[in-house]
């Protein structure tokens, strides 16, 4: 396969092989600058309490990537002109030499993340800060989102270090830019294997269109993925706040909240053609019922598959008549005595319906 450096006239490829020559030289010194900066995102993740990445990593790039990258050709700026060098002196114009990576579970991971570097002024500079996505989501294509960070760093030791390396004659002063992309598990994996095939294939021969269809598929695929990850995770935040005393789970029981929290917990049995909760206030009321946190704790998911078996209803049961049932399996008598006509009353059909449900209650756990 004929690489970008092939493709190169006698006097392009001197300037290349000038420029990896240093590069190879100064490559050690590098190194040392990409073990710097990732010690010190790490350090920052680890002592913060907003951002928790997967992993943070970094590389430095390798003589043959750094090669084969200085040997892209812009096309001639005039007709009928050569092409010309894309990064001619690429020491000054390149900014991945020296690449660091910050893995997240969840889209809304990256902006937490990169705002918290972006926050850490006395180390680094953010001279640049860019959303790959938006542009296919402008276009309507698809590819992996990253939130990609140009930084500059601050008086920095280690480039100091490696600045004396490049030239000795010049006053090391410690600032050198670098990237820094951030993206969650999945734009990561999708990422790598896609650069893999496309930019890292042995032989152009064996590309097929194809290949470009199933990359479009898997990265709307796996953009769904995320969005229902991100749902989950937000849901999940929501039922962890119904359970505290102190905050959301304090919350007083009025019709609207009952009905909020049961559409969280229980969106399968929603079957009511209004918005009139009334009634379930009503219910959990006559049991001293008054906080977020008490109705969260009826409706466990044990309590109610114990609730549906003992009762083998011959329909799914909607809010108002689970709601009930939930009730009737925790009190007992206790919630036909406070919820049913008084048993002296001439006509008592739901005293009856509850006793005959109490029943099947009853028989279920002595099996």
């Amino acid at each position: 396969m004929a690489t970008n450096y092939d493709r190169l006239d006698a006097g392009q490829r001197a300037t290349v092989d000038a420029s990896v020559e240093t590069y190879a030289r100064v490559r050690p010194a590098l190194k040392a600058v990409t073990r710097d900066v990732l010690h010190v995102l790490r350090d920052m993740f680890n002592d913060s309490d907003e951002a928790d990445p997967l992993f943070v990593t970094g590389r430095t790039k390798t003589v043959e990537s750094f090669k084969e990258k200085i040997s892209r050709l812009d096309p001639p700026a005039e007709p009928g002109g050569a092409p010309t060098l894309k990064f001619p002196d690429p020491f000054r114009t390149l900014n991945d030499m020296v690449g660091l990576r910050v893995i997240t579970r969840l889209p809304r991971d990256n902006a937490i993340a990169a705002n918290l570097i972006k926050r850490q002024r006395d180390i680094f500079d953010c001279r640049g800060d860019r959303e790959k996505a938006i542009g296919s989501i402008e276009s309507g294509t698809y590819g992996y989102s990253s939130r990609h960070l140009i930084l500059r760093t601050l008086q920095n030791d280690a480039v100091k270090a490696y600045q004396t390396v490049f030239n000795p004659e010049l006053p090391a002063n410690g600032s050198y830019f670098f990237e820094c992309q951030i993206r969650t598990i999945f734009a990561h994996a999708w990422s790598e294997i896609e650069h893999d095939i496309r930019f890292k294939s042995s032989d152009p021969r064996a590309w097929s269109p194809q290949f470009d269809r199933q990359f479009t598929a898997t990265a709307a695929m796996l953009e769904v993925v995320e969005k229902e990850f991100a749902e989950l995770h937000e849901r999940y935040e929501k039922v962890r706040s119904f359970w505290n005393e102190a905050g959301e789970g304090g919350q007083p029981l009025t019709p609207d909240r009952i009905r909020d929290v049961w559409q969280t917990l229980l969106p399968h049995v929603d079957r009511k053609v209004d918005d009139d909760w009334g009634w379930a206030a009503e219910l959990v009321a006559a049991h001293g019922f008054t906080r977020t946190w008490q109705l969260v704790e009826l409706l466990d998911a044990e309590r109610i598959t114990d609730v549906r078996k003992a009762l083998d209803h011959r329909y799914s049961p909607g809010p108002d008549r689970l709601l009930d049932d939930l009730l009737l399996w925790r009190f007992g008598r206790d919630h036909i005595d406070l919820t049913a006509e008084p048993a002296e009353s001439p006509v008592h059909p739901r005293r009856d319906s509850l006793q005959r449900r109490l029943r099947q209650i009853e028989r279920y756990r002595l099996n």
